[in-house]
């Protein structure tokens, strides 16, 4: 029968005629309902599988009154934690049976908020996940509907929504970075930080400041970058003097601008200077030498913020705060000081 009509899709009255049963009998099949004999539902199946039918899940959404569609609310997508949450969100949806679809925020105005929210607020949603790195998100999640449920992915003081979220303690990462390289036995640790981190560095300035306060170490002054790698090369070549033994840098991409500039004033990583970048991406893996790094598992933390967003559509009773630890990652990068 399919092939006798190219290019449209089976629809449920193909499954009834094939299957010679009534339409609302496929219906009940394909909702579960035990109105239907075993036989009838063989048979209806058969169809289903012949055919290739898959049902409409718009028209599903109508008649049971559960839409399948999440809707979620970003930053930059081309980072590396952004865009490895959205992933372990779209992991747990398909185990779900949910759908994705993506909304950025791309800055504070209101004519960004408004945009992002109002694309999201026009299709048929279950609810709505923010990544709320940074405060154009959060200003995004104060705009939807108290009805509507939501759930939000946070790092170290960026859970400004108040919403049911789950969170990776960055702040405890920069501790975790910064006491590996104390430990090893260098005076003291310098930081290559975003000039401009917004709401989502802020947690690991603070443990890197703390961990050295801790161990009575002064801080020597944050050096500042961009975002991009070659960013980070330049603040090198430009404010880290020969003294430095010792690098904690604010990401991996920060981390690998930071060992090529080094490489360019002839040191060696790390038998001059040990680098530790944070977030684990998979770039740290295969630099030479391998990044000792701060793994931030945003795959789980989408995964688990997904979970949060289920709890509340299905009313089911789940901890308003879910917490992820981060993990030291120790790889060729760092070592003792000579």
């Amino acid at each position: 029968m399919a092939a006798d009509r190219p290019g449209k899709q089976p629809g449920i009255a193909d499954v009834a005629r094939l299957a010679g049963v009534s339409i609302a009998t496929v219906s009940r099949v394909l909702n579960g309902s035990e109105q239907v004999s075993d036989r009838r539902r063989a048979i209806v199946r058969r169809a289903v599988d012949e055919l290739g039918y898959r049902p409409n899940e718009a028209a599903r959404a109508l008649v049971s009154g559960r839409n399948r569609l999440v809707g979620v609310l970003t930053g930059d997508t081309s980072r590396y934690g952004y865009a490895s949450t959205i992933q372990g969100i779209h992991e747990a949806a398909m185990a779900h049976g949910l759908l994705v679809t993506v909304a950025v925020v791309p800055g504070e105005h209101p004519d960004d908020v408004r945009a992002a929210v109002d694309l999201l607020l026009s299709l048929p949603l279950a609810g709505v996940i923010g990544i709320e790195f940074d405060r154009p998100v959060s200003l995004a999640l104060e705009s939807l509907p108290r009805a509507l449920p939501a759930a939000t992915a946070t790092l170290t003081g960026t859970h400004v929504s108040g919403l049911p979220h789950a969170s990776i303690d960055d702040e405890l990462g920069a501790r975790l970075a910064t006491d590996h390289l104390l430990d090893l036995g260098h005076a003291t640790v310098h930081h290559l930080s975003v000039d401009h981190p917004a709401v989502s560095g802020l947690g690991r300035s603070h443990g890197y400041l703390r961990a050295l306060a801790d161990r009575g170490v002064d801080a020597p002054p944050v050096v500042p970058t961009g975002w991009h790698p070659l960013q980070a090369r330049d603040a090198v070549l430009d404010s880290i003097g020969p003294e430095v033994t010792a690098l904690f840098c604010f990401n991996d991409d920060v981390a690998l601008g930071a060992v090529r500039a080094l490489a360019e004033q002839g040191r060696r990583v790390p038998d001059d200077v040990s680098v530790v970048g944070f977030d684990d991406a998979p770039s740290s893996q295969v630099l030479t030498p391998s990044l000792t790094s701060v793994r931030m598992d945003f795959r789980a933390l989408g995964r688990a913020v997904l979970e949060q967003l289920v709890a509340r559509v299905e009313g089911v009773e789940r901890p308003d705060d879910v917490e992820l630890p981060p993990l030291l990652v120790e790889r060729e990068s760092s070592a003792p000081p000579r």
